[in-house]
């Protein structure tokens, strides 16, 4: 049974009225009386307040309503009816203080009721059964005669007739006296109808089940031979000869060198011992991983695969960047992004060199491998001492990787070696440069097939690096020099200004002509075969140029971009630059796309990506969007991706962003009716001479 108790509304009526209690009233003490016998003086609190009659007698009026406080007011419940939410008129106001669930049954109910009954059935029940008692039994039995009793029953009748009216009326009343006493039922303990259950479970024993699998016998030859005396003396000299050169070997080694191995070889056991536990779960939780980030950054995935701006139908020729991923990782936090390069094998891999442009606050580099994959950590991480300035993966071997340092050195990195430190590197003896080494250009191998890469810096010299017997070999393929810049000592000798080189592209057809950009805005068109002369000379920039790239397609097109907020399309056939576009700001880097001969994206310190289309609009860029999330970060580089509709962009605090381009940037032609879309090389060439020509004409006619 519940008990409740509930707030109930009343009207009580307080009076602040208590009789006032004389202070100074008191009992006089005799002599003599003894110290319990006297009476207490009350003491008077000292902030007691001193009231009049009529305040004491004021009554003040106190009304407890049965409102609970803290029953919500604004409950609303859904109408199917009229389709909103409607406001709820009556809360519940009961507030339950103490419940308590007891197993009594009030008799006025009809559970009761029903007990009551049928426990006066069952009482009514054995009341009707007849008691037999012993003392029945034996008065039966003395009622019954027997065979040769009855005679001397009756001759005893005679003599005891006035016996027998005294017992029969005793035992009648005894009988009267059993029978009229009510039967008590055995007491039984009422369940509650309530919460009583009675539950019982059997397990379930699994059936036993037997297998049995025959399998082939593996194969069997059989083998013999013959072994005589010979044979065996053989086998001992052998290993004896064997033994002795190693112990020949191990004295000729000095003891530092047997400290070493001895070192190495507990190195190397340590190592195993460590990383057992660790290289054996390593591929399942790099999937582990990819899987985690797959499902986190599963909206951006979908964007990237499926996601196209619709709102490029409306707009006529002006196109945006939809940023997906954004790659960035604690230790590199203040490192500037300085080069960018994706794996000509992996699509989805990508290199970062980190480093500092700021040439008083010099410090570490880290080169980082990201995956779009995995865009919460690297798959790769490597630190150097100096930082890393340029890089460049091997389009045969996609797990070599070139850089090149801020001190002058260069290095070649193997993914496939888990060791931080490079394979390959540079020294002060081995030919480094002295100035910071700007870009590093992976080239065909020689003659010999041995790996060959190009470096340009600041000092001047571009060199051609090879790797031979696992060492790095120097060739000063050109050195800088800055025409008119001759003065002469007073000795007669002449000092030439070397130039500082700052970027250089290999032409994609004629391999052994390259374009060098300097620091004095000059573009310089080489030949490996030349070492003191230039091809050409180009006035191009006004400041540093930071980029020179041939186009993919068009053989006799490239482009420069400089500091000087301009960036310029050249025919190298030609000395003046065919389209200049400025910028309103200093240009980090420029890209070509690879889907299209007239499609290129450049990248500004004030934090804006620019992508222009020469095909759709000559005159300025189809897009301007500012990809940074502060105005202070400055991008550096951008990169294309060589399938997907994507580029990176790195700044100087480390970031670097993945956007996706909008359908009108990266337009193809359209079909016609009744005709095949021409697609290829050739038809990317003629698109961009169709462009050319037009300006030479304007051109020849000035």
């Amino acid at each position: 049974m519940d008990f409740f108790i509930q707030h109930c509304c009343m009207s009580v009526s307080v009076t602040r009225g208590a009789r006032r209690r004389d202070e100074d009233s008191g009992t006089d003490v005799g002599e003599g009386t003894d110290e319990w016998s006297q009476s207490k003086a009350t003491v008077r609190p000292p902030d007691q307040l001193e009231l009049t009659d009529a305040e004491l007698k004021e009554e003040f009026t106190r009304i407890l309503t049965a409102n609970n406080p803290h029953a919500p007011q604004n409950i609303v419940r859904y109408s199917f009816k009229e389709g909103t939410y409607k406001l709820i008129g009556f809360v519940n106001q009961m507030a339950v203080h103490f419940s308590q669930v007891g197993n009594l049954i009030p008799k006025d109910s009809d559970e009761g009721r029903r007990q009551h009954y049928r426990d006066e059935m069952v009482a009514g029940s054995q009341e009707s059964i007849k008691v037999v008692t012993p003392e029945a039994e034996t008065l039966e039995e003395e009622e019954e005669p027997k065979e040769g009793e009855g005679e001397a029953e009756a001759e005893a009748e005679a003599g005891s007739q006035t016996d027998i009216p005294a017992a029969a009326e005793t035992t009648e009343k005894v009988i009267e006296e059993e029978l009229m006493a009510p039967v008590q039922p055995k007491e039984r303990k009422l369940t509650n109808q309530f919460n009583f259950s009675e539950r019982a479970s059997q397990t379930f024993n699994n059936p036993l089940r037997d297998r049995e699998c025959q399998m082939e016998p593996p194969p069997r030859t059989n083998f013999s031979a013959t072994a005589n005396q010979w044979e065996i003396y053989d086998a001992y000299v052998d290993e004896l000869e064997k033994q002795e050169k190693t112990k020949e070997k191990e004295k000729a080694k000095t003891p530092v060198a047997k400290k070493t191995e001895k070192m190495a070889m507990r190195k190397l056991t340590s190592m195993e011992s460590q990383s057992d536990d660790i290289t054996k779960v390593t591929q399942a939780a790099k999937i582990v991983e990819r899987m985690v980030n797959q499902n986190t950054y599963d909206d951006v995935a979908q964007d990237f695969k499926y996601y196209e701006d619709a709102a490029d139908e409306y707009r006529d020729q002006e196109g945006t960047l939809l940023p997906l991923w954004k790659f960035q990782n604690d230790k590199a936090k203040r490192l500037a992004v300085t080069a960018l390069c994706w794996n000509p094998k992996y699509k989805d891999l990508f290199a970062v060199g980190h480093g500092s442009y700021d040439f008083m606050k010099q410090s570490r580099g880290m080169l980082l491998l990201y995956s779009m994959k995995n865009p919460s950590f690297p798959e790769y991480m490597f630190s150097s001492e100096s930082g890393i300035m340029c890089l460049d993966m091997h389009v045969d071997h996609p797990y070599l990787v070139v850089v090149g340092y801020y001190d002058g050195n260069v290095a070649i990195y193997n993914l496939k070696k888990p060791h931080s430190q490079p394979c390959f590197r540079s020294t002060s003896k081995s030919g480094k440069h002295t100035d910071p080494v700007w870009q590093v250009k992976w080239q065909k191998d020689d003659m010999d097939h041995n790996l060959n890469f190009f470096s340009v810096s600041s000092d001047g010299r571009i060199v051609s690096w090879t790797l031979v017997k696992s060492e790095l070999v120097h060739i000063d393929v050109i050195k800088l020099k800055t025409e008119g810049s001759t003065t002469e000592i007073p000795e007669g000798l002449q000092l030439h200004t070397v130039g500082c080189g700052t970027a250089f592209d290999f032409h994609k057809e004629i391999d052994y002509m390259f374009l060098v950009g300097t620091e004095e805005g000059k573009i310089y068109k080489c030949s490996k075969s030349y070492s003191s002369q230039f091809l050409d000379t180009y006035d191009a920039h006004n400041m540093a140029v930071d980029a020179v790239l041939w186009n993919p397609y068009h053989t006799k097109v490239f482009m420069s971009c400089s500091s000087d907020w301009t960036v310029k399309i050249w025919d190298h056939t030609i000395k003046t630059p065919m389209f200049i576009y400025d910028l309103n700001s200093a240009v980090g880097d420029v890209a070509w796309a690879p889907y299209s001969s007239t499609v290129f994206a450049a990248v500004t310190t004030d934090g804006k990506a620019h992508v222009f289309d020469l095909a759709v609009n000559k005159y300025e860029a189809i897009c301007n969007q500012p990809v940074v999330a502060k105005k202070k970060n400055k991008i550096t580089h951008v990169q294309f991706n060589p399938i997907h509709p994507i580029i990176i962009v790195g700044d100087d605090r480390g970031h670097i962003i993945c956007l996706k381009l909008s359908p009108n940037l990266r337009k193809m032609p359209k079909e016609k009716k009744g005709q095949e879309v021409q697609k290829g090389p050739a038809v990317e060439i003629a698109k961009l001479d169709k462009l050319l020509n037009l300006v030479r004409e304007v051109k020849t006619k000035t």
